[in-house]
């Protein structure tokens, strides 16, 4: 895998725009570094799929997953003093919302910037300063001063979607990746890198990669991916929240630096203990660090996928990152390739016989 090239991908994947519903950008982009790997098409989600050139009738089909959308928010209404309010999208805490750079879509399809602000603490009573604060009270500024102004000057309307103005960084002294969106362009990042190395091998399964939209409203996308592609097994390639900060050593599953994460359970799915012990049976044969975990909270596309038609064997190949569903995240490239370098080898490893016996 070519690191300088595969750094730009990410770079490209996780500097794209794109809101839950609103995925157009990255799905251009994801085009853009999928040429020459394949079949591609879109429905009318904008899901796309990536279907390898390689594939032969017959044999059992493959689906890598990953989402397209990000973490994000929405114009809710136009407050007449030309401030914005909003609704997020995805899973926020509030308390990671205020004071950050936004940018916001206007109707000439262009990307404005603006402050997600809140009433300055000289304003409030003691008693609201010791308050948590609250996303309904909080705007979006993007220096106009009235309602007439934000439509007709800004042409910023209600509906507009708005994501984080976070530019990606690499520190190559330390190997970490910095940026937004790591859930989940990490895991598109993956599922083309995985293509590419795979490219020209002879294999003893088919593949469809789906990139699905609007996981992070609810895991949408999956649901038509998963009965258009009508998968044998499914590889979900996932930005996941990393725990190394934020738990007691003891109690630590995700780490960055570790490897990827193989999760044995989380809200929406219980992963199937025969294909969880191939992938792990497998990375420890190839020298593959990975971690595993047992998730009290959260989900993937996997939830749905696992459910589609007669049931699929779903694994969750997670690649820790650091304060997911913020701003920032942080994330170490090594987890990246061993996860590219695991998914490789599990696909390169089934064949119907081994499906079967999941």
């Amino acid at each position: 895998m070519d690191k300088e090239k595969t750094l730009a991908l990410i770079k490209d994947l996780s500097n794209a725009p794109g809101a839950p519903g609103f995925e157009d950008e990255v799905v251009a982009c994801i085009r853009r570094h999928s040429e020459g790997l394949g079949e591609v098409r879109e429905d009318t989600m904008r899901n796309l799929y990536l279907c390898r050139s390689q594939g032969q009738s017959g044999k059992p089909l493959v689906m890598l997953d990953a989402h397209s959308d990000e973490v994000s928010f929405m114009v809710r209404s136009i407050r007449p003093n030309g401030t914005l309010s909003f609704i997020a999208l995805g899973g926020w805490l509030a308390a990671n919302v205020g004071a950050h750079r936004v940018l916001v879509k206007n109707r000439q399809v262009k990307w404005l910037p603006g402050i997600v602000a809140t009433k300055p603490p000289h304003f409030l009573s003691e008693a609201d300063k010791n308050k948590a604060p609250d996303i309904s009270s909080m705007v979006i500024d993007v220096g106009a001063s009235s309602a007439k102004e934000i439509q007709e000057d800004y042409q910023i309307s209600m509906g507009a979607p708005v994501v984080p103005d976070v530019s990606f960084a690499y520190d190559a002294q330390h190997d970490i990746m910095i940026g937004k969106a790591f859930d989940d362009r990490l895991g598109c990042a993956a599922v083309i890198a995985t293509l590419k190395e795979l490219s020209g091998s002879s294999l003893n399964v088919n593949i469809t990669a789906a990139f699905s939209t609007q996981e992070e409203a609810g895991l949408r996308g999956a649901q038509v991916t998963a009965q258009t592609v009508k998968p044998n097994l499914a590889i979900v390639l996932e930005g996941s929240p990393a725990d190394d900060t934020v738990v007691d050593g003891s109690e630590i599953q995700t780490a960055i630096r570790k490897g990827p994460m193989l999760r044995h359970f989380d809200a929406r799915m219980i992963t199937n203990p025969r294909f969880q012990r191939f992938a792990l049976d497998t990375a420890h044969e190839k020298n593959i660090p990975v971690q595993e975990a047992v998730r009290t909270g959260g989900s993937t596309n996997g939830g749905v996928i696992h459910l589609a038609g007669k049931a699929v064997p779903v694994l969750v190949i997670g690649m820790p990152v650091r304060y997911i569903h913020t701003h920032y995240g942080i994330a170490a490239y090594s987890d990246f390739e061993n996860s590219v370098k695991l998914a490789c080898q599990l696909i390169q490893r089934l064949d119907e016989t081994v499906i079967s016996g999941f």
